[in-house]
């Protein structure tokens, strides 16, 4: 690894050397930082919420988000900035992260919480602003202090959020090296001496960075691909599904590892889906301009990031697929081959994919197909009045996530109208090459002593544990 970085002032300055002096400061904040105070973290942590969810603040970043990274656009960003920080200060808010946590007398336990240590926080240019203060308010939650690891396209965006974190701590008397961030320019060897120097990393982003963190040599999470694929089954409410699927899918124009990538419909309510689909800002394209979709969508194999992540007009004129398309909301593109089309990947864009399923089996079939292609581990959804179908999925395939008539990016997350926790980092399980199979939330960053004392001994006869074997195949 070449060390030597060139800083935002012209010098030279060795990326070992410049991530200790940020790692020291975490350190000495952590030790002035009254971690032992649940009221105190409770404070810290509010500051930190408030600091983006204070409206001109959510508004001003989203604006500098959209103009620095070129995703997405500024409602959403205002949206996702405050409602994952509310729903993410609700969760924290409700629980105790330290001293005794737990007592169990039954089992002689008592459970302390204590901190990690230093997070490294590796974060994604599609949440430059609403990202690193969600991982920092679990961070210092767990009275930890965190360093965040921006991805350059959103370094300023993210720069001008961690300040406004650090300016929120100092007004209520907490050190406001709790949160720092690389210095300009982020670089690759940057982010890797910080993967290497701290005691944890929470790597949210490309599937290079995650593989990075986990082979940096310290602790890490990461996060698998998105590329959700939803089941429309014959028994939905075909005008709610196609509204909270056009919600979903147009929300920071699909730049949302839970956007729904692609739509399994079954055969017969195929037209009726598609009309409510339209009826929904939908525009269904001929077999002519789904070519051209392709043809725009990616270029060289990988996607081309001038049309991801942008308006409809600007990917309909982008795609020449005319005035009544620049006019709706999303597009529908109709496919038959799952393994040989890059349709079936994820889009990063307001493109949905639609497959027509025989049956329900079928339609399970599909989606395990779409999700070999990527995604396997993160999510799936369904439409439906058939509570045996949704068991069936979350029963047989392997995702982390089944959500059942709901907009996949709103309830993905965490919602307050489903029990997972808020945040903008979904663990994929070992189906993904993820050390979590759960939303990143707050006990995974802390560590927990347990205090054993004896208790009346708790051991069973060998024929209670062995007598059905032996009844069964002899000793």
């Amino acid at each position: 690894m070449n060390s030597q970085i060139a800083l935002a002032d012209g010098t030279l300055s060795d990326a070992v050397a410049t991530v200790g002096v940020l790692i020291a400061k975490a350190r000495a904040a952590m030790d002035a930082f009254e971690n032992g105070d649940q009221d105190r973290i409770d404070e810290a942590v509010t500051a930190l919420a408030w600091s983006l969810y204070k409206p001109d603040h959510a508004e001003a970043l989203a604006e500098l988000a959209v103009r620095d990274t070129g995703l997405g656009n500024v409602a959403s960003k205002i949206i996702k900035n405050t409602r994952k920080t509310f729903g993410t200060l609700r969760d924290l808010m409700r629980v105790k992260t330290t001293g005794v946590i737990e007592e169990l007398p039954d089992k002689g336990l008592v459970k302390y919480a204590k901190p990690v240590g230093v997070v490294a926080a590796v974060c994604p240019s599609t949440n430059p602003a609403a990202t690193p203060v969600n991982k920092a308010m679990m961070a210092l939650k767990g009275g930890n202090a965190v360093i965040i690891a921006p991805s350059p396209a959103g370094y300023k965006t993210t720069a001008r959020t961690v300040n406004l974190m650090r300016a929120e701590l100092v007004k209520c008397g907490h050190p406001e090296d709790l949160v720092q961030i690389l210095p300009a320019p982020v670089s690759k060897e940057l982010t890797q001496a910080l993967m290497e120097a701290c005691d944890f990393i929470a790597c949210t982003g490309s599937q290079n960075n995650v593989r990075r963190a986990y082979s940096s040599g310290t602790v890490a999470i990461g996060v698998g691909a998105g590329n959700v694929p939803v089941i429309v089954d014959s028994s939905a409410d075909l005008d709610d599904a196609a509204e909270k699927i056009c919600a979903s899918k147009i929300f920071d124009n699909s730049t949302s590892c839970s956007s729904e990538n692609s739509l399994v419909i079954l055969d017969n309510v195929y037209e009726d889906a598609i009309a409510a689909l339209e009826r929904a800002g939908g525009y269904r394209t001929s077999a002519a301009e789904k070519q051209r979709v392709v043809d725009t969508l990616w270029v060289g194999g990988a996607l081309n990031r001038n049309v991801i992540a942008k308006d409809a007009d600007v990917f309909a004129d982008a795609a020449h697929l005319g005035e009544e398309a620049a006019q709706a909301k999303f597009f529908i593109v109709e496919d038959d081959n799952i393994t040989g089309s890059k349709l079936s990947d994820e889009k990063l864009s307001l493109v949905l994919t639609v497959y027509r399923a025989i049956d329900f089996d079928d339609a399970k079939a599909k989606v395990a197909q779409i999700l070999e292609v990527k995604g396997r581990g993160h999510s799936c959804g369904i439409h439906t009045q058939d509570a045996d179908h949704a068991r069936a999925l979350a029963e047989e395939l392997d995702v982390v996530r089944v959500l059942v008539n709901q907009a996949h990016t709103f309830g993905n997350g965490g919602s307050f109208t489903n029990g997972l926790n808020f945040t903008l980092s979904m663990g994929c399980g070992t189906w993904a090459g993820n050390s979590i199979s759960e939303n990143l939330n707050y006990r995974h960053f802390i560590n927990i002593t347990h205090l054993v004392t004896t208790i009346e001994e708790d051991k069973p006869s060998e024929e209670e544990l062995f007598g059905a074997y032996w009844q069964k195949f002899g000793k």
